[in-house]
């Protein structure tokens, strides 16, 4: 739905809807690529990746003691995705995932035999985390338990409190269940301090996350999986297999994200983040007057439609304004007579796409 509604934007349209963000890479990585590209030989590395790379990954998990063996650098976050579920699943295994939650969780679990259960994030709640819906949602027969924050779509990020709440029901239940940590916009945050990680609570935690989103390095596809080493070896036979090893080049440049010059990029990235969302909530609730959810983190948020009808009518109302925004539904049932609307675009843009959305809610009004 999200491509299908994005690739039908006229010319000159404002994108309010893919999750890219729109700075560049950090000039530290880039230099560190192109000096790569001219001075050394790029084969094959390790399958696991660089073992350089792999100890700053370890080293951002000090909690988890975790050694090279437990760390798989990966072809984005999305292999390992695939590939965690893929290790894990067997056909008919549960698969507890958020409602709304990112769209490759059902996908992917119905491509490995799985069967996906939501644990509901009620939108009369802002979508925050409803642990007595999820405590009704975990059995015996939950393989895995998918959580993620700071979240796609909703931006919303679980508190310490609720984290541990979530790791006390999953051992409670007694499945003996993985939790897979989604944590790829965990560097990308609006408190005062980082979103903590459920593997500080929980020890069956398997890190996913990666550089695509806090480096701005979507395209190079550097992201990794991390915990249990048997879980983590099976994987890497798979691993093999589908992509041989990520690539040379971006590994290598990636080495360079741990620098203080990076540090220092990511937060004035976090910084111009945190305006755009302030300028973009102030906009719809103001000029438009519609409800809208404050994140903590990514660049979404969910915008309530509802009173003009069905979220996709709005959304077609949209396109033909020249502004692309998706609708929420994609994401889960929970969501649905909400837009998701991203904050990846500078502040001038943004204004020019709150105001195409109401002069399109204008054109729902008027009939």
């Amino acid at each position: 739905m999200i491509r299908k509604i994005s690739d039908r934007a006229k010319p000159g349209s404002i994108s309010l809807g893919l999750g890219e963000p729109d700075l560049p890479t950090p000039e530290v990585i880039v230099r560190e690529a192109v000096r790569v590209i001219q001075e050394e030989k790029n084969g094959y590395t390790l399958q696991a990746g660089l073992p350089a790379l792999r100890e700053r990954i370890i080293g951002d998990y000090p909690h988890m003691n975790l050694n090279p063996e437990q760390v798989i650098v990966t072809a984005g976050s999305q292999e390992s995705l695939y590939l965690i579920l893929r290790t894990l699943v067997e056909e008919g295994d549960e698969v507890l995932m958020p409602d709304p939650g990112f769209i490759a969780y059902p996908m992917i679990t119905r491509m490995v035999g799985g069967r996906e259960v939501r644990y509901r994030l009620p939108a009369r709640k802002d979508f925050s985390f409803d642990i007595d819906d999820f405590k009704s949602k975990i059995s015996k027969r939950t393989k895995v338990v998918i959580c993620i924050s700071p979240s796609n779509p909703t931006g919303r990020a679980l508190s310490r409190e609720e984290l541990q709440a979530m790791a006390e029901a999953v051992t409670a239940s007694g499945s003996n269940t993985f939790i897979v940590s989604d944590e790829i916009y965990r560097e990308l945050y609006y408190t005062p301090e980082r979103p903590a990680s459920i593997s500080e609570f929980y020890p069956r935690t398997v890190i996913v996350s990666g550089l695509s989103k806090s480096m701005r390095m979507t395209g190079w596809r550097i992201g990794w999986l991390a915990g249990d080493e048997a879980v983590i070896k099976a994987a890497l036979v798979l691993h093999g297999y589908v992509v041989t090893c990520a690539s040379s080049i971006s590994q290598k440049a990636a080495l360079a994200a741990w620098t203080h010059e990076a540090a220092a990029a990511r937060e004035e990235y976090r910084a111009i983040f945190h305006r755009r969302r302030d300028h973009l909530l102030g906009l719809l609730r103001d000029q438009l007057g519609l409800r809208c959810v404050t994140p903590e983190g990514a660049f979404y948020t969910m915008v309530d439609v509802s009173q003009y009808g069905d979220e996709m009518k709005v959304a077609e109302a949209g396109l033909e304004q020249g502004v692309v925004t998706i609708p929420a539904a994609a994401f889960g049932d929970e969501s649905r007579g909400y837009l998701r609307i991203s904050f990846c675009a500078d502040e001038e843009r943004l204004s020019e796409g709150v105001r195409r959305l109401g002069a399109a809610l204008k054109t729902i009004e008027a009939h």
